[in-house]
């Protein structure tokens, strides 16, 4: 299936937003799901990665419309590169017993969110070549 950058842009901009929002508000909730305990350093964690995930959203959705460009092939090699390196470390906390096997939801996701975003931006390489 190959999405456009706007599509996978927005829908990305849409699931940062909704991370924020849970991260923000229920963040026992998310790290349940990992099979790791809450505490109030993880808290505080996840209240500032909260922040984060929003602020990536906002910057996803402001450039959905952006045509192929130098700006948009960096906003998509930081994101390959963090999603990649989170499903990394994702995987790497899960296989030494500091995650449980709901991490590997989060992995999937990353590996994924990475995989479109390559994908999307060999497909503008390959229409500037051609045009």
């Amino acid at each position: 299936m190959q999405l456009s950058f706007r599509t996978l842009s927005t829908f990305t901009a849409a699931l940062c937003v909704l991370l924020a929002l849970v991260w923000g508000l229920v963040p026992d909730w998310l790290l349940a799901i990992g099979s790791i305990e809450y505490s109030t350093a993880t808290g505080l964690v996840a209240r500032r990665s909260a922040i984060l995930f929003a602020a990536l959203g906002m910057i996803l959705y402001g450039v959905r419309n952006e045509a192929p460009s130098v700006t948009r092939n960096a906003l998509s090699n930081g994101f390959i590169a963090g999603s990649w390196g989170l499903a990394v470390l994702g995987f790497g906390e899960w296989l030494n017993g500091h995650a449980g096997p709901g991490i590997l939801v989060s992995v999937v996701v990353e590996l994924a969110l990475g995989l479109a975003f390559l994908q999307t931006k060999r497909v503008s390489v390959e229409l500037e070549t051609v045009n």
